[in-house]
């Protein structure tokens, strides 16, 4: 049996596929741990799995205003002494980092301590935080045909992201069922990310009864923050009744995308690689303000590989009629879908944990040696 320390919070997007990975991990025979930040986010997620410990890690993401920079420096430096204490009494055989800012103290406190680090990129353009560690780690994981200037002599392995293994796709039916959609109308579902996107709420706020007129039903997730669950209900030209949901945060994302004709989202990889796995087409609308663009760097690749389109935040008065026109198109619809079947043929979560195995193997004999039992030190 091996240790490990798996910092993964911030966002949905970082925790997610920790967690997918922590799972798996444990399935195998080992010990793992998590670290996570003290977003609300983390908080709501990791609720749902009691039987993964974890930890919440001081730190704060980097910005050029001098507050911004100042709290950054004071809490990055307070996760750092935090990690090495955790670290000491943990003794994990290798820390993974999923990006964010929950990565940066726990990566130069296992390099203090000798500990390999692995590193994982999701985006088809790498962040600045791993750009940044991964001259610490020992492995780096990034999608299938992304480089990293300037690492070549890293042990890089290519591969998607982690998926929760709860967020599979489901028959349809049993999927609207679980929901209480209604199975004579098209869905369309929204989605702004972990964080939510005010944009794309607002669109689907002034486009759900338009919408519902043609026959097509709307389930919002909002973001933590935004709102409360609500169900509205609409008539179609045909008189039925067409309802409208929103919800802030779901736990249900296998059902919904199961359930869901089309989906209109964010570009994050965290959400592409949950639409890959569930087959399901989307429109993407990348987020203009993300760190080196890179939502349109994935959205465009989603594209490219034929599961979906790819509009830009500018032009979402155009939205509505691309959503009618697609969800029309049986046989566009069935042809994403038959491409996102081809593009979810690889399995990343076992990929990444075997390759952690060997990695975590290497580890000299001193790491083996008998741990005393540990608890999460108090920030």
């Amino acid at each position: 049996m091996s240790k490990f320390l798996i910092a993964c919070g911030g966002t949905g997007g970082h925790l997610a596929p920790g967690i997918a990975l922590a799972e798996t991990l444990i399935e195998r025979g080992h010990d793992v741990r998590l670290f996570i930040s003290h977003k609300r986010v983390d908080t709501r997620l990791v609720e749902k799995y009691p039987l993964l410990q974890s930890a919440r890690v001081p730190g704060a993401p980097i910005g050029l205003r001098p507050d911004v920079f100042v709290r950054f420096i004071v809490e990055q430096s307070r996760g750092v002494a935090f990690s090495l204490r955790y670290l000491r009494q943990f003794r994990p055989d290798a820390v993974v980092g999923f990006g964010g800012f929950t990565n940066a103290g726990v990566t130069v406190a296992a390099r203090w301590l000798g500990i390999p680090v692995a590193l994982h990129e999701a985006n088809r353009i790498p962040g600045r935080a791993v750009r940044l560690l991964s001259r610490m780690a020992q492995r780096l994981y990034l999608p299938p045909g992304v480089r990293l200037p300037g690492r070549l002599g890293l042990q890089m392995r290519h591969s998607g992201l982690p998926v929760r293994r709860e967020v599979s796709r489901l028959p349809r039916e049993v999927a609207r069922e679980m929901l209480g959609v209604d199975p004579r109308h098209k869905l369309l579902v929204v989605i702004g990310g972990s964080q939510g996107s005010q944009p794309l709420n607002k669109w689907t706020s002034e486009n759900a009864g338009p919408l519902a007129q043609e026959g097509v039903q709307t389930w919002c997730v909002t973001g933590l923050g935004n709102g409360e669950n609500s169900v509205r209900e609409f008539r179609s030209k045909t008189g039925a009744v067409v309802r409208a949901w929103c919800e802030p945060f779901t736990d249900r994302v296998g059902a919904l995308l199961s359930a869901a004709d089309l989906v209109v989202s964010r570009a994050g990889a965290g959400t592409l690689a949950e639409l890959v796995r569930c087959e399901t087409p989307a429109i993407l609308i990348p987020y203009p303000q993300a760190a080196d663009n890179h939502q349109w760097a994935n959205a465009r690749q989603f594209e490219q590989q034929g599961g979906g389109l790819v509009i830009d935040q500018h032009a979402l008065s155009l939205l509505r009629q691309e959503v009618l026109e697609v969800l029309f198109n049986d046989w566009l619809v069935n042809k994403f879908r038959e491409n996102l079947h081809r593009m979810a043929a690889e399995d990343a979560v076992d990929t990444i944990a075997q390759d952690l195995e060997e990695l975590a193997d290497r580890v000299p004999p001193r790491r083996h040696r008998r741990h005393r039992p540990v608890t999460a030190p108090t920030t």
